[in-house]
């Protein structure tokens, strides 16, 4: 860009920063919106730290008699910490003024098909997967047979993470929340390093199977 340019109707230097909102920057500090991140973040760390550790120790299978016990125990907990973790970003985004911009009814109703759509593949997933294979079953030793293929596993890899962002992402538009979008932003950052970790060691897990069962 030249200089030209930056000079047409005085550049930069005819901007009034003090008119702008800084209040979104503000919210970013506050305490709901904070506690919301933790959650957000803490939820996929959690279960992939417990995950591994079962994985490697069987403590949970030991402590509850079983690995379909101990991975439905172990469901219940995941669930309830998605619960708070939805309540928590609930709550930042109501503490928080709504946005003009996003405050308009095709905002609105783009949000609404966003949530459709999100509930759509979180739910045909875990008809897909059941109980155990959604929530880390493979890592107890309950391995699936054959991995699935089907819908809505033929349109996208990891539909259920994906579709649970897209739920926020609607809500977060339906509400014309900044504060919201943001969140959101962190769930789908915080999905996708989740992604990376349990990718790998899941095939590692299978193969580790195969391998096995090439030596019977």
């Amino acid at each position: 860009m030249s200089a030209d340019s930056l000079d047409c109707c005085g550049g930069l230097n005819n901007v009034d920063y003090s008119q702008m909102d800084m209040s979104v920057l503000a919210d970013l500090t506050e305490p709901r919106f904070c506690v919301a991140v933790i959650a957000i973040i803490f939820n996929p760390f959690f279960w992939n730290v417990v995950a591994r550790w079962e994985h490697r120790t069987r403590g949970l299978t030991r402590l509850f008699g079983g690995p379909y016990t101990a991975c439905y125990s172990l469901a219940v907990l995941i669930l309830l910490l998605n619960v708070y973790r939805s309540h928590s970003i609930t709550v930042a985004m109501k503490a928080h003024p709504r946005w003009e911009p996003l405050d308009n009814a095709h905002v609105y109703y783009a949000g609404a098909a966003l949530m459709a759509l999100g509930s759509v593949f979180v739910i045909s997933s875990f008809m897909a997967l059941g109980v155990t294979g959604t929530f880390l079953g493979d890592y107890f030793g309950i391995l699936m047979d054959h991995k699935v293929t089907g819908f809505p596993f033929n349109v996208m890899e990891n539909p259920m993470y994906w579709g649970s962002t897209a739920n926020y992402l609607g809500l977060a538009l339906m509400s014309a929340s900044p504060v919201g979008v943001i969140l959101t932003a962190v769930v789908g950052l915080s999905y996708k390093v989740a992604i990376a970790y349990e990718g790998a060691f899941t095939e590692e897990i299978y193969r580790q199977r195969s391998q096995r069962c090439k030596h019977k």
